[in-house]
C-alpha cells in the first residue's frame, strides 16, 4: 500500500476511504511490513502480512489470512494480476464459493505489456502465467472491473480465445478534490526544487520508467527549444531517477539550465508543483487511467497526454487539454500546440479541465457506482 509504489495503491486507497459513507465498509489485505510508517495514514483497516519474498510476490500467510478469514467477508476485490495473490485467492474462493469474487486488472490486460519490444521476456513470462493461473481467476470471478471503457475494451485483446469473463463492469475512478491552493504550497515546491518565482513551467509527475515515455518529453522538449528559446521550463518529478533509465534521462538533458528534475515529491511540494505549472504533460506509452493526469485536472491545469492513456477520450472530448500519438513527433506536436495556443484559449482550457474532473472523475460520483453494483447487482449474483 506505498503509494510510491504507483497507481494501484493510490486507487485502492481512493477507493477505500471515500465508500466508508456508502454502505460499504473496505478491508485491505496486503504484503506490506505491518510497521510500516505510511500503514497508519490509512482510515481503513489494513491487515498487513509481511513483505513479499520474491518478485512474483510470495507470501505464505496470505492463503493461511484468506483461508481462515474470508467467510467473514460477502466481497473480495482482487486489485491487479501477475503475482502470487491470483493463485492464492483461486486457491480460497474454492473453499469459500459464498464470497463473490471481483477482479480489478488496473490496466494489466493491456495489449501494450504483451506487445512491446521491450518486454519480450516479460511477455513469455506473462503467457505462462495466463495459461496457468490468471485466465483461470478471469474465468471464476463474478465480473472484472474497469477504470473506463477503452481499459475494457483493450482486456479482451492480450489472449483472445481464451479471455471468457463472465461479466465486466466499467466503474470508473476517481480522486478527492485537492485542498485548496496555498502560498505555502507554492514556496515550499520552488524551494525544493530551487526554480526562482518568476519562472513558468511545464509539469511531469509520473515513475521515471521507459512506460512513461519520458525520453520522448526530453528530446521533444530540446528540439522545440531551439525553435523557441524562451519556453517555459520543464520540470519532471517522480521516482526512479537512480535507475538506469532515470540516469539515462539525466544525461540526455545534460546541463540544460531549464530541465529540473524534483524526484518523489508529496504533500504541499506535489500541489505545489501542481497549481504553479503551466500545463502537465505525460507521452506515456500505456497508462490505464493516470491518476497524476486527474489531479492535474482538479487543479485547473490543461493535460498534454499521448493517445495511449485511457482516459484521453475524456479529456479531448472535454476540450481541457491536448492529445497526439506516443511517438518522438507526436510528443513535439504536444509542446509546440500548447506554445501556438492563445492565452485566453489556455484559460478556457484551464476552467475545461476543472469541469472534467468534477463531471468525470470526482471521487463520491465514482464510488457510488461501486457501491450500487456490490450492493444491488452483487447481491443477486450468489
Amino acid at each position: 500500500m506505498d503509494q510510491a509504489a504507483g497507481g494501484v495503491s493510490q486507487a485502492v486507497n481512493m477507493m477505500a476511504r471515500y465508500s466508508k459513507n456508502l454502505a460499504i465498509t473496505h478491508e485491505v489485505v496486503c504484503l506490506d511490513d505491518p510497521q510500516a510508517t505510511f500503514l497508519k495514514e490509512y482510515p481503513f483497516s489494513i491487515h498487513a502480512l509481511g513483505s513479499r519474498k520474491t518478485s512474483w510476490s510470495f507470501h505464505p500467510a496470505l492463503f493461511s489470512w484468506l483461508e481462515k478469514h474470508l467467510s467473514n467477508y460477502r466481497f473480495i476485490i482482487v486489485h491487479g494480476l501477475w503475482q502470487y495473490q491470483s493463485l492464492a485467492v483461486l486457491r480460497a474462493i474454492a473453499r469459500h464459493p459464498e464470497v463473490i469474487l471481483y477482479v480489478m486488472p488496473h490496466g494489466m490486460l493491456d495489449p501494450y505489456f504483451q506487445k512491446a519490444p521491450e518486454r519480450r521476456l516479460k511477455a513469455v513470462r506473462n503467457s505462462f502465467f495466463w495459461h496457468l493461473i490468471e485466465k483461470r481467476l478471469i474465468k471464476k470471478a463474478d465480473g472484472l472491473l474497469f477504470t473506463c471503457q477503452l481499459e475494457r475494451e483493450l482486456a479482451s485483446q492480450s489472449f483472445e480465445g481464451s479471455y471468457k469473463p463472465r461479466q465486466e463492469h466499467v466503474i470508473g475512478l476517481g480522486i478527492a478534490p485537492p485542498p485548496v491552493r496555498t502560498a505555502q504550497m507554492d514556496i515550499a515546491f520552488r524551494l525544493h526544487v530551487g526554480i526562482k518565482p518568476d519562472i513558468k513551467y511545464l509539469l511531469f509527475l509520473s515513475r521515471i520508467n521507459p512506460k512513461k515515455g519520458v525520453d520522448l518529453l526530453v528530446n521533444g522538449y530540446l528540439r522545440l527549444q531551439k525553435e523557441i528559446p524562451d519556453i517555459p521550463a520543464l520540470v519532471i518529478a517522480g521516482p526512479g531517477m537512480e535507475t538506469e533509465y532515470g540516469v539515462e534521462i539525466k544525461k540526455l538533458a545534460g546541463e540544460n539550465g531549464t530541465i529540473f528534475f524534483a524526484g518523489m515529491i508529496a504533500g504541499d511540494i506535489k500541489w505545489g508543483a501542481f497549481y504553479s505549472c503551466e500545463a502537465f504533460i505525460l507521452p506515456s506509452h500505456q497508462e490505464n487511467f493516470g491518476i497524476a493526469v486527474v489531479e492535474a485536472l482538479a487543479c485547473h491545469k490543461p493535460a498534454l497526454i499521448s493517445d495511449k492513456v485511457n482516459i484521453y477520450e475524456e479529456v479531448k472530448n472535454g476540450n481541457a487539454g491536448l492529445v497526439q500519438q506516443d511517438d518522438a513527433e507526436g510528443t513535439y506536436l504536444l509542446l509546440k500546440q500548447w506554445m501556438e495556443i492563445p492565452a485566453s484559449q489556455r484559460q478556457a482550457m484551464a476552467q475545461n479541465a476543472r469541469q472534467t474532473f468534477e463531471d468525470k472523475f470526482e471521487i463520491e460520483k465514482t464510488t457510488s457506482v461501486l457501491a450500487d453494483l456490490l450492493l444491488c447487482e452483487g447481491s443477486l449474483i450468489k
